[in-house]
């Protein structure tokens, strides 16, 4: 774990604040161009498919699948990203379980707020039952407010009658709508890729006129966890968002769910994206895909 690793990482992203651009075009436009400088991994296989009615990328292991269903969802603000911002997440999980995953191209904001992402979702996991996947076979995982649909998508499910997953892996969640959490403050000036403006800024465009305090947008906040498997939370503590995580973590724990709450110092928003500059995000993926074969069962 390299200190100047994180040092010339931050450096090298802070000034380009994410949702800070003039409209929602240019955001979805240097959001890809941000992620299209993470590296993918080169022993992965990737074919487009549908699920739940909506686009998806099936990404598999060249080496041979163990039984399994990773069900990802990327990071974006619910505004911008695709399966294919994500696919380095996603496939270095791949690489690491050795599990199959489907990334999901879930509806994005503005022109399709809250709920729709949280519905299709549920649309893509009850689509994997119906076709004779076991729950215990199933995990979920996403990044962001992708990590956000993990936690959403599964109290969705559990109120939708659904047997739930085997387990949830959450990268850096967004779980509080209402933003009250410490760190917004405090980890203000920490922070090198999110600032409050952008983050209030796309949130709007999700969240409309819908009660922020709604269980299904602020889950760290309101929500009744009872039920839910299993849930690993990977964090760093240069993040606006740390407090999501960590009151996530402990809403969980006093509703007797299993429950890891994974920080890494001095480290960006979903850190685990930069492989190619950072020795924390492979051993964070490493912890992240133990948990992950500990649970998901064929």
């Amino acid at each position: 774990m390299s200190t100047i690793q994180r040092e010339h990482l931050d450096a090298q992203l802070r000034g380009g604040g994410v949702g800070e651009e003039e409209n929602v075009a240019a955001a979805r436009a240097n959001f890809v161009n941000l992620m299209s400088s993470m590296p993918v991994p080169e022993e992965i296989g990737v074919q487009e498919i549908s699920l739940g009615g909506r686009p998806a990328l099936r990404v598999t292991p060249d080496a041979g699948a163990r039984p399994g269903t990773l069900l990802y969802f990327h990071g974006g603000s619910h505004v911008v990203g695709s399966p294919r911002t994500a696919l380095g997440l996603t496939g270095g999980l791949v690489v690491r379980t050795g599990v199959s995953a489907i990334s999901l191209d879930y509806r994005l904001a503005p022109e399709h707020p809250f709920p729709a992402d949280v519905e299709d979702v549920v649309a893509a996991y009850r689509e994997l039952l119906e076709q004779g996947n076991a729950p215990e076979s199933i995990a979920f995982a996403g990044d962001s407010a992708g990590g956000g649909l993990t936690i959403t998508g599964a109290l969705a499910a559990r109120d939708a009658g659904l047997p739930l997953p085997a387990a949830i892996l959450a990268f850096s969640p967004g779980v509080d709508a209402t933003r009250t959490g410490e760190s917004m403050q405090t980890k203000a000036a920490a922070d090198p890729l999110l600032t409050r403006a952008g983050i209030d800024r796309l949130s709007s465009l999700y969240v409309g006129d819908q009660d922020r305090r709604n269980p299904l947008l602020s889950p760290a906040v309101t929500a009744d966890l009872t039920g839910l498997p299993p849930i690993l939370v990977q964090v760093g503590t240069n993040e606006l968002l740390l407090d999501d995580a960590r009151r996530l973590a402990l809403r969980a724990a006093d509703a007797d769910v299993d429950v890891i709450l994974d920080i890494t110092a001095k480290v960006p928003h979903v850190f685990q994206s930069f492989t190619h500059a950072l020795d924390e995000a492979g051993e964070a993926l490493d912890r992240a895909a133990l948990f992950l074969r500990q649970r998901v069962r064929g």
